[in-house]
């Protein structure tokens, strides 16, 4: 593999896992929604934070394919605000210049969110600033494993020659075909864990586990993560000159 050497500049794709919002609300004596409707605030000061910082992609994980698993209510209350968050900010990312992309499994998603994804997709399809992509109802494996269908289905159809499967190939077939992969990966509330967060993208990435909740991350803790980011030396398999 041919060396890279570290470019001492910010990352310009950022992944998060977002975490920590249930925690943050109980610790105030406050149900786990009042968490997350902190936790979908504090993504717009984010969103609106990564121009000025170089931040050119943005990617955050919203619901994974795991969180049905939560209770009726939670999950109910949770896809409610998905739905409220979209028709309140979708004007507001196109005064921003923001383009908003979803990924994940769709059909598992009621019509009404679909529906909405759908709009905000097309609403900002000519915004050209920060792209943001949400991943709802996304899981890597998943991800990987409906790629692979549709990789299958070429190769049966005899639009693609096995032959030719190689590593660059699967990616064409991924939720995240048109964005660039996460050069950092950051995961708030002191879990140091992937959760199935996009598995082949960040094959390179480097990851920052913090300990902050979600809700309490702010544009300056940000800020920090991503000098911190430029300081570190990217060798890709390979070694320092």
């Amino acid at each position: 593999m041919a060396q890279k050497k570290a470019d001492m500049g910010g990352p310009r794709h950022v992944a998060i896992i977002m975490d920590g919002n249930g925690r943050w609300a109980q610790s105030r004596g406050r149900p786990r929604l009042f968490g997350h409707h902190a936790g979908a605030r504090r993504v717009r000061e984010i969103v609106s934070a990564c121009p000025d910082l170089g931040v050119k992609y943005l990617t955050i994980f919203a619901f994974s394919t795991e969180n049905w698993k939560r209770t009726q209510t939670e999950v109910a209350g949770l896809m409610s605000l998905f739905r409220r968050y979209i028709m309140k900010e979708m004007q507001e990312f196109v005064r921003e210049n923001v383009r908003v992309r979803f990924i994940g499994d769709r059909p598992r998603l009621d019509a009404k969110l679909r529906g909405l994804m759908d709009e905000a997709e097309a609403m900002t399809a000519h915004c050209d600033g920060t792209n943001l992509t949400i991943a709802l109802n996304y899981g890597g494996r998943d991800e990987v494993a409906r790629a692979t269908k549709r990789l299958a289905q070429d190769v049966a159809d005899g639009n693609l020659d096995p032959a030719d499967v190689d590593e660059e190939t699967l990616p064409k077939y991924l939720d995240t075909r048109v964005v660039p992969d996460p050069d950092l990966v950051i995961r708030t509330s002191g879990e140091a864990r992937i959760s199935n967060f996009l598995l082949w993208q960040s094959a390179y990435a480097e990851y920052e586990f913090i300990d902050t909740l979600w809700p309490d991350f702010t544009p300056e803790i940000f800020a920090d993560l991503l000098k911190g980011y430029g300081a570190r030396d990217r060798r890709f398999g390979g070694v320092t000159a």
